[in-house]
């Protein structure tokens, strides 16, 4: 369960491949090869988060960005597309859609301009005469017409591709609070059929002679969504509900405990680490629409490619500053592709690409229909309760007396029996044994039979140790489930002997997070016949700092099992709260005792004489 959750939205960061696009006219628009067009510098950050192994990159721009990369970044969370189900592909429906409210039609836009019944309403809410009346480049219009309003007082009334009513104004002509005014009385009349998106007041200072120049005090009035969405429930719910950048202006205030207002990108980027660094328990909800504003309606493929490198260079510092207990979530709200001759949103598919709570392992969830996914996966992380496995692992006394109070009882025999497994539980409850160690196969029913009396233990990964880290999660989750209540899992060797120490580390640490939410006990099996001693005095450092509860020597399947060289090695290195399992090759009483003296506190074997 998660503490804190930071959605951002990569505003018209989009992947090409909408199956409708072309009711849109947008065949063919693909943002994010657009931006690979640029160059070839490489975008780590991204690439860890999964970017660019999402199905369906079929574009040649993006296939010969990927080609030129030396290497790049393997994922580390879960990645794939989203579709988007409603009608609209404006920021408002795309947001309201993040949001879990879909919308069944389009709002408004006006390429002609407004109709003349709109601009005589303007007209009797202002008292003032109109000017320009076009879809509009906001700084262009207010150099093309700001010193006719300036001598007549006429409002420039202008639009976009987006769906917008905005009005420019002078401040020394026209008062802050008298646009203010207007507006709100023009978000009243702005309804039913012409109910657009958003009417934004845009004031602006300075002369004809010296160049106008827009202000900061813009205001938005947003239309209210229509239904109830993930803001207003989370908060509701007593969570915390925090905008940057544009979200309170989309979702109207609505749903918010807090807003922090941003100036561009860049201060986008510096607020979201600054809320890093804030204790909030719920969801920090971040617009970065630099991308889409600036760069994208503009139709600056460089641009939007330098303001994607920005993100990717913060995001490299950003990861490694989540807590255990958060979640990074990046999407985008529709596409703007820079390189077509439109300058309007494009109908696209856009990224979903999660790190953090519950997503810390390497996934691709392919397409996935309707944004609205985001709102689960929000609505889980920070509202979904956490349960113990209905068998939690029992406390077990060790005792001199009884060497078999030591011992996992293994049967792992490729031909045993549900018989077979029967029988080894009974024995392991009758000998007071620490547990059976049985096949995956064999958990439920091992857990059936012993009703409770003894620990249940299976493998994973086993016996080479080389499926994926996500494999491995989900077959212990998948065990605890069943009935486990201990988990022997087998680490990569393959990393090991590749180098790749901190991959290795980061799958025992996943694995234990895993393990011990549910309840139960991680043992790492290392297989000591494979390894040097630098490397496995390099692994005992590795488990005792991922928080594994034992190592373990052999999986029993290897070139040799157990010895009592390594036991005393292994419990030299590691740290007091890991225990040390020798397994393999252990046949006699003789041989157990002589590793459980060597530092054993736990000893494999399928039999003992």
């Amino acid at each position: 369960m998660a503490k804190r959750v930071f959605l951002v939205v990569l505003d018209s960061f989009g992947l090409g491949g909408a199956p409708d696009e072309a009711a849109f006219g947008d065949e063919g628009s693909n943002t994010l090869a657009a931006v690979l067009s640029d160059s070839d510098r490489p975008f780590p950050g991204l690439s860890r988060m999964g970017l660019f192994d999402i199905d369906g990159e079929d574009d040649p721009r993006i296939i010969k960005w990927k080609a030129a990369q030396e290497s790049r970044p393997r994922p580390i969370g879960s990645y794939g597309r989203l579709r988007e189900l409603s009608a609209g592909k404006d920021s408002t429906i795309g947001h309201w859609e993040i949001a879990g409210v879909y919308s069944s039609s389009a709002q408004p836009v006006y390429p002609d301009g407004f109709p003349s019944y709109i601009l005589e309403k303007i007209t009797a809410a202002s008292g003032r005469g109109i000017l320009c009346n076009k879809p509009y480049s906001g700084t262009e219009v207010i150099k093309d017409y700001g010193e006719e309003h300036m001598k007549t007082g006429d409002l420039i009334v202008y639009t976009s591709a987006d769906s917008v009513l905005q009005i420019a104004a002078h401040e020394d002509v026209v008062p802050l609070e008298e646009l203010y005014d207007i507006c709100g009385k023009c978000r009243e009349f702005m309804a039913g059929a012409d109910a657009v998106g958003r009417v934004i007041a845009r004031p602006f200072t300075g002369s004809a002679e010296e160049g106008f120049t827009r202000t900061s005090n813009r205001k938005d009035y947003t239309l209210p969504s229509p239904g109830t969405t993930m803001l207003d429930i989370l908060k509701d719910q007593g969570m915390d509900v925090i905008s940057v950048g544009k979200i309170k202006d989309l979702f109207a205030y609505r749903g918010l405990t807090d807003t922090i207002a941003t100036a561009d990108n860049t201060d986008g980027i510096k607020r979201l680490m600054d809320m890093l660094d804030v204790d909030f328990n719920g969801l920090c909800f971040v617009n970065l629409v630099d991308f889409d504003m600036k760069y994208g309606h503009r139709n600056d493929i460089h641009g939007y490619a330098e303001a994607m490198h920005e993100f990717d260079d913060a995001l490299e510092k950003i990861i490694p500053l989540l807590n255990s207990d958060d979640l990074l979530i990046l999407t985008a709200d529709h596409g703007c592709d820079p390189s077509t001759p439109s300058t309007d949103h494009s109908r696209e598919c856009v990224p979903l690409l999660i790190y953090g709570e519950g997503f810390n392992t390497p996934r691709n969830m392919g397409e996935l229909a309707g944004f609205g996914v985001i709102t689960s996966i929000v609505f889980n992380a920070l509202l979904a309760r956490e349960y113990p496995s209905a068998l939690p692992h029992l406390p077990h006394e060790l005792s001199d007396d009884n060497i078999y109070s030591y011992v996992d009882m293994t049967n792992l025999k490729k031909t045993a029996t549900t018989a077979d497994i029967f029988k080894l539980v009974d024995d392991a409850i009758d000998r007071g044994a620490a547990s059976v160690c049985v096949q995956p196969c064999f958990v439920a029913d091992a857990a059936s039979r012993a009703e409770g009396r003894l620990n249940i233990c299976t493998v994973i990964g086993f016996p080479n140790g080389y499926s994926t880290t996500a494999v491995k999660k989900y077959e212990a989750e998948d065990a605890i489930a069943n009935g486990a209540s201990e988990i022997d899992m087998v680490i990569n060797i393959n990393f090991i002997k590749s180098r790749r120490f901190d991959e290795a580390a980061l799958e025992i640490g996943i694995l234990a997070e895993a393990v011990h939410k549910k309840g139960a006990i991680l043992k790492v099996i290392i297989e000591t016949c494979d390894l040097t001693e630098t490397e496995k005095k390099m692994l005992c450092n590795i488990v005792t700092v991922q928080g594994a509860d034992f190592i373990k020597t052999s999986t029993g399947f290897g070139s040799a099992g157990a010895t009592v060289e390594d036991v005393r090695l292994m419990r030299h290195y590691c740290g007091s709260m890991v225990q040390v399992k020798a397994a393999g090759g252990i046949r006699d009483e003789a041989t157990a005792r002589a590793m459980i003296e060597a530092g054993a506190s736990r000893i494999g074997a399928s039999g003992l004489k």
